[in-house]
């Protein structure tokens, strides 16, 4: 037995494809990422002039290239959006294996640009950055391996993402990376007990991850320097965190208008790490709560549409994508009001940098094409045919 799920008609006999992928995407989380690029460029705008003229630079050089990186993110967008299931997964397959030679190749050619970690590749006119483009293939992959568990007779896929999921997350913190490499960890998690993971294997991770960050406390001084700088009573008001909460408060509700705001000539990572810190100073609380549901408004769609989807693999990678992208913007934001310690973390979609705007349109393409109106197949049909 066949049936539609969100009331879709099947597919017309011979439709083209721009009309069918129109009738069957998701077209309120399609606004909703084009409302988050629209405001990372009108922050764009905002924040980053001062760092241009700092270097010598005309004032909108940043927005100019970030508007050339969207054109590229968006068309890239919507053709993964586009693609089916099958093609969508053996190709997530290729690029996690293609990101993780990337990975493994940075000591060797990459280069830290006087940050510290060595997390980027240089090619001169533009610089890369893998880890991000690891992320939204590593759900797939995840996905992958724990859908097979699936199968009759089929390999371990759950032991196997685990494994996974432990040396990338190691690999990542030695670069040190602590911030992507809790993403990954928590990403397998909650896709795991999405797959039916027992409550007291979670915990163990759980614990596992709690040992760890007491040990990178106690022999990592970055990591010791930034908790501390979260517990302390007080924050040092000559810090980042400290202008970017300084910068929140005198935000308001209205906030001081555009061009107005002074966080964005002093902090560096203004158009990046602390953009939300630009948009509550100068457009005030009402921007960062459209901004908020924008991401929640994708997040919860794509789940919802996921309830009903019997494929093991579907389902699987549509959620890892889908909190994913909750959990980065949530961390993002949290860093800036001093929810969480500094992390280093873009803001998907509206933060500076090709690599994590890229990146974000194809994880966001890939769910876009995971959560389309489709048939649904008994799922007796669906294990006998993998």
């Amino acid at each position: 037995m066949t049936e539609m799920v969100y009331g879709a008609a099947p597919a017309k006999p011979g439709e083209p494809i721009l009309p069918h992928w129109w009738r069957t995407v998701d077209r309120w989380s399609l606004a909703a990422i084009l409302g988050l690029f629209l405001a990372g460029m009108l922050l764009g705008l905002a924040a980053s002039p001062p760092l241009a003229v700092k270097n010598g630079l005309p004032a909108f050089h940043y927005v100019s290239r970030q508007a050339a990186f969207g054109a590229v993110a968006l068309t890239a967008l919507v053709v993964a959006s586009m693609l089916s299931p099958t093609t969508l997964r053996r190709l997530g397959v290729l690029a996690f294996a293609g990101s993780v030679l990337a990975i493994a190749l940075l000591p060797v050619l990459g280069t830290d640009f006087g940050k510290g970690a060595v997390r980027w590749y240089s090619l001169g006119f533009v610089s890369v950055q893998p880890s991000e483009f690891l992320k939204p293939a590593f759900a797939i992959f995840a996905a992958w391996l724990m859908a097979a568990a699936y199968d009759i007779s089929g390999p371990p896929g759950r032991l196997l993402s685990f494994v996974v999921a432990v040396t990338l997350t190691a690999t990542l913190a030695l670069q040190p990376d602590f911030g992507q490499a809790g993403l990954i960890i928590a990403t397998w998690g909650l896709m795991y007990f999405a797959a039916g993971a027992p409550v007291f294997l979670l915990g163990g991770v759980g614990a596992g991850v709690i040992g760890a960050g007491w040990f990178a406390y106690h022999n990592s001084e970055h990591v010791a320097r930034r908790i501390d700088g979260f517990l302390a009573s007080e924050v040092d008001p000559r810090t980042q965190i400290g202008y970017a909460t300084n910068a929140i408060q005198e935000g308001g509700f209205l906030g001081v208008g555009p061009g107005n705001g002074q966080v964005k000539w002093i902090l560096p990572d203004a158009h990046t790490d602390f953009i939300i810190a630009v948009a509550a100073e100068e457009f005030g609380l009402i921007l960062c709560v459209v901004i908020m549901a924008l991401y929640l408004t994708i997040v919860v769609r794509s789940l919802l549409r996921l309830v009903s989807e019997r494929d093991p693999f579907t389902r699987l990678a549509g959620t890892g994508l889908a909190v994913l992208l909750g959990m980065q913007a949530l961390i993002n934001m949290g860093v800036a009001v001093r929810l969480l310690p500094a992390k280093g973390m873009t803001l998907p979609l509206i933060s500076y940098g090709g690599s994590s705007l890229i990146a974000a349109c194809l994880g966001l393409g890939a769910l876009l094409a995971l959560t389309r109106k489709r048939p649904q197949h008994d799922i007796d049909d669906i294990l006998g045919t993998r």
